[in-house]
């Protein structure tokens, strides 16, 4: 019987609830470059590494002459700034993350956000005692929709693709969680219930307030 005995967690938009610090800081990022980029153009690239991104969003000339990892550390340092005096975790995520500790579940972040931001998420929220592991996507060589960051994330908990389940809240995430063989929760923080049912999300919630361990262990003991 598979029992479930890891739960990984993508962080922007799980943890927390950041699309619109994100929004902020692509903004002054841009303005900075002289880019004009639309929200559907960002959307296309949310739960990406970002090296994708600034390879798909920044012009060719700007990426050769400031360096494509520059450009990224550039922009998180913006969002950072943007971010520290207003973060908070997402709502019910602190009773989840006790009630799993309660249950003997073994947490890890796996994100593909720079590992700056994974420590600066945590720091700030003061949840970083509930994670034994964190991946980040400048840890890895493939960034999601690649299942790297998730099969590295249950090789540091010692535990086998099959007894994780993921939370995450992009597409590019949900394809990389699954295509490393895990079930997963999508959360309708960054994307609509209407654009995640499109996906292949096992379950879809709001926020960690509608989610309990019981309901994970139905969808992935069996």
């Amino acid at each position: 019987m598979i029992m479930l005995r890891g739960i990984l967690f993508d962080m922007d938009g799980v943890l927390v609830n950041n699309l619109e610090v994100h929004r902020a800081a692509f903004a002054e990022f841009f303005r900075r470059y002289g880019v004009e980029r639309s929200f559907d153009e960002l959307s296309r690239v949310f739960g990406k590494g970002n090296d994708d991104i600034m390879g798909e969003l920044m012009p060719a000339d700007v990426v050769a002459r400031v360096g494509i990892r520059e450009l990224g550390y550039e922009k998180e340092a913006i969002y950072r700034e943007l971010y520290a005096p207003i973060i908070t975790p997402q709502p019910g995520l602190l009773e989840f993350l006790a009630e799993c500790e309660r249950e003997g579940l073994r947490c890890a972040v796996g994100s593909s956000g720079y590992r700056a931001n994974v420590d600066f998420v945590l720091d700030k929220c003061h949840i970083e005692h509930y994670f034994e592991a964190a991946v980040a996507g400048d840890e890895v060589t493939r960034c999601k929709p690649d299942p790297e960051i998730y099969l590295t994330a249950a090789s540091k908990l010692g535990l086998k693709a099959e007894e994780c389940i993921v939370f995450e809240d992009a597409e590019a995430g949900i394809e990389a969680a699954k295509r490393a063989g895990m079930r997963v929760v999508a959360l309708a923080t960054t994307f609509s219930r209407e654009f995640l049912e499109t996906t292949d999300a096992d379950l879809i919630i709001d926020d960690f307030r509608d989610i309990d361990v019981a309901t994970l262990r139905s969808l992935v003991e069996r």
